[in-house]
This record gives structure tokens, sequence and C-alpha cells, in this order.
């Protein structure tokens, strides 16, 4: 009876275990793409940020651009840390971060406008743009996620945002270059040599 017991703890560690490494290995995949013109232009696209100023995408024509959805209540949350020092260290003329808070994985982003940009800066220090809140998926997407998840709009490939703290990259001519999932660090080698322009 003890060996039966046994037998059936090692198993379901096992099955944990196994479980676990292929959640790790999802949250921590990333696609690269060879740049591919797109069907819509990234420059199209506008978005409001935090204060409700309406940003226009031309302003990063000549950029290159990381786009994250972030969220103050999760797990991957301290990754702002990192953004902000990406940002400190590439930004500027060449390079850009642009967060969307995303109130669509486990309700992770509860707050206002006026909440969000209190928690980025009193916590992290947070000098990159910051957009409003919006929905990466589902039918009120915003229209900058309906272009990163749509092949017929980026003309790359179809992606799905599975949780927050996901990036997409985009080159300087405005064309989707990489998907990267919440697992990948913003400090990552990928990361910090498409921000150098390597």
């Amino acid at each position: 009876m003890k060996f039966i017991a046994s037998y059936t703890s090692l198993s379901i560690i096992i099955v944990l275990l196994a479980t676990t490494l292929c959640a790790w290995n999802f949250m921590k995949s990333s696609h690269r793409y060879p740049p591919t013109p797109s069907m819509a232009s990234f420059y199209d696209l506008t978005a409001k940020n935090l204060d409700g100023e309406l940003i226009s995408f031309e302003a990063f024509k000549g950029k290159r651009v990381l786009i994250v959805n972030t969220a103050s209540k999760c797990g991957y949350t301290p990754q702002y840390t990192d953004l902000e020092a990406l940002h400190k260290a590439h930004g500027g003329d060449d390079f850009v971060v642009i967060g969307f808070p995303c109130n669509d994985f486990g309700r992770q982003e509860p707050g206002s406008a006026e909440e969000i940009a209190s928690f980025c800066s009193k916590n992290y220090g947070v000098s990159f743009q910051i957009m409003e809140k919006v929905h990466v998926g589902g039918g009120d997407q915003h229209p900058v996620y309906s272009w990163l998840c749509s092949a017929t709009e980026n003309g790359v490939a179809d992606h799905k945002v599975g949780w927050n703290f996901h990036k997409f990259l985009i080159d300087e001519n405005g064309q989707l270059v990489a998907s990267l999932r919440s697992g990948v660090k913003p400090l990552d080698e990928q990361i910090v040599e498409f921000a150098q322009g390597q």
C-alpha cells in the first residue's frame, strides 16, 4: 500500500514538473521575423496617452519601437524596472518603449489613468511613454493590437497575447520583427541588441 501511495505521489510530482516546464517554455517563447512590408501602415495608427492626448504613430518613423502590455498587480510587474533601464540606456531618437496598460488578464490592472500614472512613477520611476488602458484581444481590441496580432494587417503573422508584459518589436521602417512572450525579460540579449540597432 505504501508503494502505491509513493508511486502515486511521484507520478503527481512528475506531472506537475512537466506542466510547469511547459508553461515556463510557453511564457519564454519568442518569434523572430525577417523585415517584411506590412499590409497596413504602422504609422497610420494612433493611441491616446494617459493624459488623453492622441499620439500619432507617425511620430515613430525612423525609430525602433518596443510595445508591451503592462499591469500593476502581476507577477511580471517588476519588469517595469528593466523596461525603464532599457529606455534610459537606449531610448531617444532611435528607440522608444511604449506601454499599454491592460486589465484583460486576471484583472491585474484595475486602476484609473491617474492611478496607473502614479503607480508607475512612484514605484518604478517610469519615464517612457504609457498609453491609455486598452483591450489587447476580443471584440474591443485596440487598433494597435489588431495590427500587432493580425497577419492581414502586419503582413507577417497572427499573434495572440496570452498574458501581461508580452512584447512586440517594430523596426525603424514600421515592420513587425518579433513577438516575445511575457517571460522574455526586457534586458534579454535579443531586445538589447534590437534597441542598439544590431
